[in-house]
């Protein structure tokens, strides 16, 4: 077993070495064949019992619906600030999480998954197929049912916040943007509960715009998951992180709008902006992600994290699946 060394780092003073000494260890995924039923999704590795299920962020990274690699801390930082979240929005939605027995791992309780995503937009960007812009760039004025202007520019704020739901892929194929008319022709959710989590979905997002404007950043858009415990809505798999959402930098914003440049980003759309570039937008042979990329990706994750925790991460250098089973089965050493 390899000892583990911990370092903690500041988003100011980013300690790049460390990120790169962690590439290879990181967590690509796991096997633990005495924790419960597994089943991967695109970055958690979720295993199953009857009441619980103990969720394994791992550290692979995602786009365009492909899973594509790793970045060192990744699955750490989605937990820590997904927990900051969990425990700022309580007031106004439960979720799934129990307890937190590692870094990487939370004990969530079983809930019976809505199959919708609840995507909230307040600006109008992107550069996947399901993306507002792409829908707009194409003519589309009419977007998951909500009326767009014409005449708007790539990264714009749009007049209020919209919601624009999205089925639920399976891996390895593509999620759907749809209006909500759809889903409910399709049998997937009815009316009365997708205008419950609606009117949930934005009052998450207006609390994230707030809690991100007093850090300095802009909250652009997110998802939703949702599911039923108990009869009880709970929102679940996890909440504001850059995987899910997206940040820029509020300081400079205007000034580039202006320009036409790209907002300062803090997410993963910069790994998505890089792959569109290498002409990688979901179909084909993905590129290989760069060690360069990889260690950027994860500066941009933790300076969202401890923009918001205003802690720095603690992080060690080492086999994180080890780090996991020796306390998910202290015995096994």
């Amino acid at each position: 077993m390899v000892l583990l060394v911990p370092c903690a780092i500041s988003p100011l003073y980013m300690d790049r070495d460390l990120l790169k000494q962690q590439l290879k260890y990181t967590l690509e995924g796991t096997d633990f064949d005495d924790q419960g039923e597994l089943y991967r999704g695109k970055v958690r590795d979720n295993y199953v019992n009857e009441d619980t299920i103990t969720m394994v962020t791992t550290d692979r990274i995602s786009a365009f619906d492909r899973v594509l690699g790793t970045v060192p801390f990744k699955g750490q930082a989605l937990v820590e600030l997904a927990d900051w979240w969990f425990g700022e929005t309580a007031d106004i939605v439960a979720n799934h999480v129990m307890r937190r027995p590692h870094p990487n791992v939370w004990t969530v309780r079983r809930c019976d998954p809505i199959q919708v995503e609840m995507v909230v937009r307040g600006y109008i960007t992107g550069v996947t197929s399901t993306s507002a812009w792409t829908a707009y760039e194409k003519g589309d004025r009419n977007f998951c049912g909500n009326e767009l202007p014409d005449g708007m520019r790539k990264n714009e704020k749009l007049p209020e916040p919209i919601i624009t739901p999205s089925t639920k892929a399976v891996q390895g194929e593509h999620d759907e943007s749809v209006t909500p008319s759809e889903l409910y022709k399709r049998g997937v959710i009815d009316p009365a509960l997708f205008k419950e989590l609606s009117r949930i979905s934005m009052r998450l997002y207006e609390r994230g715009v707030s809690r991100a404007a007093d850090k300095g950043l802009i909250f652009v858009d997110t998802k939703y998951e949702f599911g039923i415990s108990k009869g009880k809505i709970m929102l679940m798999d996890e909440v504001n992180t850059p995987d899910s959402s997206r940040y820029w930098m509020a300081d400079d914003y205007e000034k580039r709008f202006e320009k036409g440049e790209e907002p300062r980003k803090l997410d993963k759309e910069y790994v998505r902006t890089w792959l569109a570039e290498k002409g990688f937008t979901g179909d084909g042979k993905p590129p290989k992600l760069t060690d360069e990329l990889r260690i950027e990706a994860a500066s941009r994750y933790m300076e969202v994290v401890e923009s918001f925790t205003e802690e720095p991460m603690q992080l060690e250098v080492g086999p994180v699946d080890e780090s996991i089973y020796s306390i998910l089965n202290p015995f096994a050493y």
